[in-house]
């Protein structure tokens, strides 16, 4: 190829690396391409500078104890018919060791070279300065690993193979994994083939298991191995890979403990993670013995596909009740009627019997719903041996119609009789017909969960997939306090679960203070009351783990919204549910209306020419209105499922509850069309950024009398200089060449545009 061909450079391929990690991170690779062709590209073009696609992108990981393997194979198409040529770069942390590297170029063996830190952030600046595009500043901090690559055959495809070997970092008994998945800013195309699986091989037994980033499965064999994996396709992943497991130091009690923490500044409070798990391999005599009722309307809007549903997913139970249980079932319409009048022990005579009772049971009547809530509340009074776990799985789906109907007089009855018995009240909402702020409440006063079954589900598989989660209890009753030089504060939720075999808890937080503390957990394990104690360092400034952070923030939000929606609204529920909204970018139909409201946005967001402010803040303040007094139908079983979702968040998809769509809907912006990122909301480096139609802006900006305003020309010596005397906002800078941040009580607007 001549160099009179040599007109500029365009990247292809990317993938977002997060600069902030647990463990050391690797990048996917990406290729820059030596003149690009000057014809149309192709209609699907993702990127103005991605005109190749990256057809596959397969990732085997093997560790052993902490040092990781990854074996990384990634297939690259070029959609033109010239030939090209190119250079494939793969940014990795320090400390990462090359194995090996293979790509077919017509037979021969090419040379490669690994750049330290140094040498690299030259290699992406120049790239960055002739590009005119900063996508690549996200990449500033990690070594390269480069290799020059010609021919790129036109309608061809280009094999890669990278294997590469690296320590893992251990905090505690905690240790973490990480690759860079983040594609979609500039391949041409989604990704055809996508995979990522990871053997874990331990010397020690396995406790914790935990993938905050994608929806994996995980299958443990034993005690000392699992295999972690996903597979996706024609997808442009959103997040990195993030994959952490603790080790089971417990010895004798079956469960484990592990936690992180997060600090991005000293001296601010820190967030941290809690994970509980049953060891794999329980003793039988572990599992707690349980008394459970199980509570079904029957009545005349039950008919059909509904109740056989039901009666199915109640056969299921009853099928796998454990021998030491007791239990009772009770239906309920215009009355209500128990079996067994009392708790049972579990027998093949009683199983049959209960069948036959699920057998028989027809749909007609009304909803006496504070009489069935009654009757199961009645059998726990009459216990004798209250220190077993009592539950009650309580399905309707309707609102009540015969005898009390106010729900907040059931709710208040029900509280009540409780008095200081300890009870789980696990609700079933079936279809919109239901009152939500009546089941929600119930299970709330009881520190238990609502689920909503939806037209379109199927009730046998959701109470039955339920069940089989809490129908071996380890820890029941778990209180957890704090010694030492920390202390806890919101947490979420805020009273620690019970713990059932095979399923695992995560708890989020704040804490502060700084030093060793020993974290206390007192419950009922094994049939007697226990205290089990896991002494922790909590760190003064630990910038790894961004994460916890957000979810504990979205966790939070879900929480502070419930409170309106089931209490009614006040100052400190709305401060703190905007201040959080605003600062981690959680932007739902709700928090839309907060955001939007909130005098503190920064000028140049509220009043910039390209938002729809007036129509989306009609629009925001509608539904939030409606999710403050809507308490049966779609709407606010929908709002009631959203904001359950967002309570229990357990990873980074889960903790986006809206599209990039609603996003802008609901924030009144476009979307960005001449920038990497297509959402209009972006959390990054512990800051989030809106696209306010034509800037991306820092939500900390303040407009008092002691903030200085400097503008500075992207890709301007000054543009560079500011990294170089803060390389964090290299992080930033990535998002596009038009934006506002703000670094002490300076905002630095980043534009071409002179003031």
């Amino acid at each position: 190829m001549t160099t009179h061909m040599l007109k500029r450079i365009s990247i292809v391929v990317a993938v977002l690396l997060a600069t902030i990690l647990t463990a050391p991170v690797a990048a996917d690779g990406l290729i820059v391409i030596w003149d690009p062709p000057d014809h149309p590209q192709p209609q699907h073009r993702h990127h103005r500078f991605a005109p190749l696609e990256v057809r596959e992108h397969h990732v085997n990981v093997t560790i052993d104890d902490q040092i990781a393997v990854t074996q990384v194979n990634q297939t690259f198409y070029n959609p033109y018919q010239q030939q090209l040529e190119g250079m494939y770069l793969f940014p990795v942390p320090k400390g990462v060791q090359i194995d090996k590297f293979s790509m077919d170029i017509n037979g021969e063996m090419i040379e490669a070279e690994l750049l330290d830190a140094d040498k690299a952030r030259k290699i992406y600046t120049d790239i960055v300065r002739k590009m005119r595009d900063p996508a690549l500043m996200e990449y500033v901090g990690q070594e390269l690993f480069k290799v020059r690559i010609f021919p790129i055959e036109g309608r061809s495809e280009k094999r890669i193979n990278l294997r590469y070997t690296e320590l893992l970092k251990r905090d505690s008994a905690m240790t973490g994994y990480r690759y860079g998945l983040s594609t979609e800013k500039y391949s041409a195309a989604p990704i055809k083939s996508l995979s990522m699986k990871v053997q874990l091989n331990s010397a020690a037994p396995l406790a914790t298991l935990y993938c905050p980033s994608h929806e994996v499965d995980i299958n443990q064999p034993d005690a000392n191995h699992a295999t972690i994996s996903f597979e996706q396709s024609n997808v442009r992943p959103k997040h990195d890979f993030e994959f952490f497991y603790g080790i089971d130091d417990s010895k004798t009690s079956g469960l484990g403990f592990s936690v992180l923490t997060h600090r991005p500044e000293t001296g601010e409070p820190g967030y941290f993670m809690l994970l509980a798990a049953p060891s794999l391999h329980l003793q039988e005599q572990q599992v707690l013995a349980k008394d459970i009722i199980f509570v079904l309307d029957t009545s005349g809007s039950m008919a059909g596909k509904k109740l056989k549903q039901a009666q199915n997913a109640l056969r299921f139970c009853l099928a796998n009740l454990n021998d030491t249980d007791r239990f009772d079932i009770v239906r309920f319409s215009t009355e209500a009627e128990s079996l067994f009048g009392e708790l049972t022990s579990v027998s093949d005579a009683r199983i049959d019997a209960a069948t036959e009772f699920v057998d028989s049971f027809k749909a007609r009547g009304g909803t006496d719903i504070a009489s069935a809530l009654a009757a199961a509340i009645d059998a726990q009074t009459a216990r004798t041996d209250s220190e077993r776990p009592f539950m009650v799985i309580f399905l309707t789906d309707g609102r009540p119609t015969v005898g009390t109907t106010d729900a907040q007089a059931i709710v208040d009855v029900t509280t009540k009789k409780l008095g200081e018995r300890t009870s789980r009240i696990f609700c079933f909402g079936i279809g919109h017909d239901i009152n939500t702020h009546l089941l929600d409440k119930v299970a709330e006063k009881t520190h238990a969960t609502t689920a909503y079954v939806l037209p379109d589900e199927d009730i046998e598989v959701k109470v039955s997939n339920f069940y089989t989660k809490v129908d071996s209890p380890v820890l029941a009753l778990p209180k957890m306090t704090v010694q030492g030089a920390v202390t806890f504060t919101a947490m979420q939720p805020r009273e620690l679960p019970d713990v059932f075999k095979g399923e695992q808890v995560v708890v989020f937080g704040r804490y502060s203070g700084s030093g060793d503390a020993a974290i206390s957990i007192d419950g009922n394990l094994a049939g007697a009351q226990r205290t089990l104690v896991y002494e922790s360092a909590f760190a003064p400034h630990e910038p790894n783990s961004e994460f916890i952070a957000q979810l504990w923030a979205t966790r939070r939000v879900g929480w502070l919204l419930d409170q309106i929606r089931l209490h009614g609204d006040s100052a400190e529920l709305r401060d703190e549910a905007t201040l959080l909204a605003k600062q981690f970018g959680i932007v739902t139909p709700y928090t839309s209306y907060l955001i939007l409201e909130d005098d503190s946005m920064p000028m140049a967001f509220r009043d910039a020419p390209g938002r729809a402010a007036p129509k989306a803040r009609r629009e925001a303040g509608k539904r939030y209105g409606e999710m403050k007094s809507e308490e049966s139908g779609q709407g606010a079983v929908e709002t009631a499922s959203r904001q359950r979702n967002m309570q229990d968040a357990r990873g980074l998809v889960g903790a986006a509850p809206d599209s990039a769509a609603d996003q802008s809907v609901w924030l009144g912006v476009q979307k960005p069309q001449s920038i990497a990122r297509k959402e209009p909301v972006q959390f990054v480096r512990g800051r989030s950024f809106y696209y306010n139609g034509s800037q991306w802006i820092d939500s900390t900006i303040t407009d008092d009398e002691q903030t200085k305003r400097v503008n500075i020309k992207p890709f301007s010596d000054e543009y560079f200089e500011l990294i170089d005397q803060h390389p964090d906002v290299a992080a930033w800078l990535a998002l596009g060449d038009n934006m506002q941040m703000q670094l002490g009580s300076t905002v630095y607007n980043i534009t071409e545009v002179t003031p």
